[in-house]
């Protein structure tokens, strides 16, 4: 594989483990990693997971468990691609292509007003105000962030630790306990009913899902 995409032009460094593997990933910042499922000490769920504590550089899986679940779980970590073995190595490159194209393409321009609930909330994201049920809602700094970040991909599940992670950027499991609280403030200030949320969801032991509709 190595010899291959080094034919094709790209810079190649290979990890033996997971953990060597984060840590050349700090020390290279590459434009993509291929990963590998069965690997000794960290498998690379787990590696996935970190990676994306701490990067959204494109993943792509790699692996001979070709299970629709392993698929799914996989694509839930954040990979954006997953190839399963046996595979050509025509396709690997045309795989390694696409992502990298996908993820080189500028970003659509944003609205910078989003309304969900047939307009019940309103966000302008140029004057970071928000409208619910006609009313203007006074946010904290921290509040505005959270519903930002959840209203920005509305139907995806996001776990509490992703939540945590990109709201306020701090490592500290101790405070992973601020989400939930904040959760609740929110939906006392945007909810018709906070006891019977329409808007922010409760994914039972994964996280929370803002309602698309």
């Amino acid at each position: 594989m190595r010899v291959n995409l080094q034919e094709a032009g790209y810079t190649v460094v290979t990890a033996s483990s997971g953990a060597e593997g984060l840590r050349l990933l700090q020390e290279y910042q590459p434009d993509l990693v291929l990963l590998d499922i069965m690997m000794p000490e960290m498998d690379g769920w787990e590696t996935c997971r970190r990676i994306r504590t701490i990067s959204t550089v494109p993943v792509i899986f790699l692996t001979a468990k070709q299970a629709e679940m392993d698929k799914v779980r996989g694509l839930n970590l954040g990979a954006d691609d997953y190839i399963a073995k046996p595979f050509h190595q025509l396709e690997l490159r045309a795989r390694v292509n696409a992502v990298l194209r996908r993820t080189h393409m500028p970003p659509p321009p944003k609205e910078p007003i989003l309304r969900f609930g047939n307009g019940d909330l309103i966000i302008n994201t140029a004057t970071r105000t928000v409208i619910a049920r006609g009313q203007e809602v006074e946010l904290t700094p921290t509040e505005y962030r959270l519903l930002l970040y959840l209203a920005e991909q509305p139907g995806r599940v996001l776990s509490t630790e992703q939540i945590y992670d990109a709201v306020w950027n701090i490592e500290a499991d101790a405070m992973l306990t601020s989400v939930k609280w904040y959760i609740w403030r929110l939906r006392s200030k945007i909810e018709s009913d906070s006891r019977n949320p329409r808007i922010i969801l409760t994914e039972p032991g994964v996280g929370y899902r803002f309602a698309a509709g």
